[in-house]
C-alpha cells in the first residue's frame, strides 16, 4: 500500500512533497523538496559589484562614506576596488603609504569581502601618476597638456617598477582577501592606451613593450588573478582576435573592459567578441562609465548594461558612481543583473529516504544546474550533513563526483539540470577491520530524527557558497528537512 503526505513549509523551500514508495523494496518512505529560488543577490567569490571606493581621483567615490559603511545596502556588492597613482603610494624610493590602500580595504575584510588594485602611472587630472624620483634617478618622460608620460621602454623606468612591483606582490600576492590586481602601469589610467598622449608626439608602443608589463606583473603576483584592460589591443578596434590579448590570456591573465557605455549605441562597447576566449577559464571585469558623465552624454541605457553582462559573461561589474545614487535610479536593472552575473547554482530539487540505518548504504538524489552567466570559477562539491536539535555535526557526507565548476552556462531560462545520485553511508562499522575491541571507535552516532542539509563546498565538508534560498544556517548549509537514523 502508499500513503502519501504533503507538509508545507514557509523556509528555504516551497513545499516538502513526501511519497511513501513499497515497503516490500526496503526503500521505505521517500521524501522529495523542490527548492525555489529566493530571485536575492548573493555573495560569492569570483563575483559580484565592485565598489571604486578611489577611481584614479582620490575624492571619488569613497569620500562620503562613513568608516563604518561598506555599502551593505548595495545588493550583491563583494569587493572595493582601489584605483590610485603610484605616486601616492611610493613618494619617496622604498617609503610606502600602504595605509591609504588598507585602511578602506580592511573595512571590507573585516565582513567578509575583498578587495582589488590597480596602481598607474599616468593621469590626466594630476601632472604626474610616476613618483617625481623615478624622473629624478633618470627616467625619461614627455609633458603633454601638463601632465607627465614616462617612456614606457626606458630601462630605468622599468627598473624602478620591478621594485616597487617586488614590494607590492610581498604584501599582497597570494593574500586571500585579494580578489584580482589590474595590470596597470601602461597607458593612460592605467588602460594600456596612449590615445591622450603618443599621437601629439607621433610615438607609439608595441607589443614588445606591453608585454613587458605583463611579464613583470606575472613575475611577482605568481598566486593572484591578474587583469589587463582590453585596451591594450586598442580602444576602439573591433575583433575576436588581437595578439596582445592572447599572450596575456597564455600567462594566465584574464580581461576587463572599462568602456561600457562610455559612447552611445552603437559604440557602447567594442570587445564582447574578445571575451569569449577568457570568460570560460577566468571571471571577466567589467566597468561601466562613470554614471553621471554616461548620463550626460545621453549613452546610459539599462537594458544594454544587463546586454553586456549577457554577452561578455561577466562576473564582476563596477560601482562607478556614488553608490546610493546608482543604486536610487537603477535599482531595476542591477536586480536583474544580480540574477546572471557571475554564477548561480541551484539545486532545484532533492529526495532521500526518511529512514536510514546506520552501516548501511543510502542514495539521496538531486538535480543541480547554473542559472549565470559565468562558470563557478572556485568550483565546490555537494554535502549533505545531518545535525541534531541542538545544531550540533552527526553526519558529513560529500559527493566527490561532481564540481559545480563543471556545470554548463545558457541564455536565460535555458540551463540544462544535472542529475546526481549519491551513495552514502553513516557511520560506517569499523570492528571488523580493528577486532572487537575497535567497536565503538567511531564518535557517537545516536539513533534518532535529524535536520538534513545541503551546501556547496570543499572536499571535506566546508560551505564555501552561498546558494540563492532562504532558511540557511550560519555556515551556508541549507535546511532540506528531516531523516531518521535507525540501528
Amino acid at each position: 500500500m502508499k500513503r502519501y503526505f504533503i507538509l508545507l513549509l514557509l523556509a528555504s523551500v516551497s513545499a516538502y512533497n513526501i511519497q511513501a514508495v513499497d515497503t516490500e523494496g526496503n526503500a521505505g518512505q521517500i521524501q522529495e523538496v523542490k527548492m525555489v529560488d529566493h530571485q536575492k543577490a548573493l555573495v560569492n567569490p569570483d563575483m559580484g559589484w565592485t565598489m571604486h571606493f578611489y577611481s584614479n581621483v582620490p575624492s571619488n567615490y569613497g569620500s562620503k562614506l562613513e568608516p563604518s559603511d561598506i555599502v551593505e545596502y548595495f545588493p550583491g556588492v563583494s569587493t572595493v576596488y582601489l584605483r590610485l597613482p603610484w605616486s601616492f603610494i611610493e613618494p619617496e624610493e622604498d617609503k610606502f603609504n600602504w595605509e591609504i590602500l588598507d585602511t578602506p580595504a580592511q573595512r571590507w575584510i573585516q565582513s567578509g569581502k575583498k578587495v582589488a588594485f590597480r596602481i598607474t602611472s599616468t593621469e590626466n587630472w594630476a601632472r604626474q601618476g610616476t613618483p617625481q624620483w623615478v624622473f629624478d634617478a633618470g627616467a625619461k618622460y614627455y609633458e603633454v597638456n601638463g601632465f607627465l608620460e614616462p617612456e614606457y621602454d626606458d630601462p630605468i623606468f622599468l627598473r624602478k617598477l620591478e621594485g616597487f612591483l617586488m614590494k607590492m606582490a610581498e604584501r599582497y600576492d597570494s593574500n586571500p582577501n585579494v580578489a584580482f590586481v589590474d595590470i596597470g602601469h601602461f597607458g593612460m589610467w592605467g588602460e594600456g592606451h596612449t590615445l591622450m598622449t603618443s599621437p601629439l608626439h607621433g610615438r607609439f608602443w608595441g607589443i614588445e613593450t606591453q608585454k613587458k608589463y605583463i611579464d613583470l606583473y606575472c613575475k611577482y603576483f605568481r598566486n593572484t588573478q591578474l587583469c589587463i584592460s582590453d585596451d591594450f589591443a586598442g580602444h576602439n578596434l573591433r575583433g575576436s582576435y588581437f595578439p596582445i590579448m592572447n599572450y596575456a590570456l597564455s600567462k594566465g591573465v584574464t580581461m576587463r573592459d572599462d568602456s561600457i557605455l562610455v559612447q552611445p549605441e552603437p559604440n557602447c562597447w567594442y570587445h564582447s567578441e574578445m571575451a569569449q576566449y577568457f570568460w570560460p577559464i577566468m571571471p571577466v571585469v567589467l566597468e561601466h562609465e562613470h554614471y553621471g558623465g554616461s548620463v550626460q552624454r545621453k549613452a546610459w541605457n539599462k537594458d544594454l548594461l544587463l546586454k553586456a553582462v549577457e554577452e561578455y559573461h561577466a562576473a564582476y561589474m563596477s560601482i562607478h558612481w556614488w553608490p546610493e545614487i546608482l543604486l536610487q535610479e537603477n535599482r531595476d536593472v542591477i536586480d536583474k543583473i544580480n540574477l546572471r552575473m557571475g554564477y548561480r547554482i541551484q539545486v532545484p530539487h532533492v529526495e532521500w529516504p526518511s529512514q536510514v540505518k546506520k552501516n548501511q548504504s543510502f542514495t539521496i538524489k538531486s538535480s543541480w544546474k547554473n542559472t549565470g552567466v559565468a562558470p563557478c570559477y572556485p568550483g565546490g562539491y555537494p554535502c549533505f550533513t545531518l545535525k541534531d536539535s541542538k545544531g550540533g555535526i552527526v553526519s558529513v557526507l560529500v559527493d566527490d563526483s561532481l564540481n559545480v565548476r563543471s556545470l554548463p552556462v545558457d541564455a536565460p531560462g535555458k540551463a540544462q539540470e544535472s542529475l546526481l545520485e549519491s551513495e552514502f553511508t553513516i557511520a560506517r562499522e569499523v570492528g571488523k577491520q580493528l577486532g572487537d575491541s575497535g567497536r565503538g571507535f567511531a564518535r557517537s552516532c545516536q539513533p534518532g530524527v535529524y535536520e538534513l542539509y545541503v551546501s556547496v563546498g570543499t572536499l571535506d565538508g566546508t560551505p564555501v557558497l552561498e546558494l540563492p534560498y532562504d532558511g540557511a544556517d550560519s555556515h551556508k548549509r541549507y535546511k532540506l528537512g528531516e531523516i531518521t537514523l535507525t540501528e
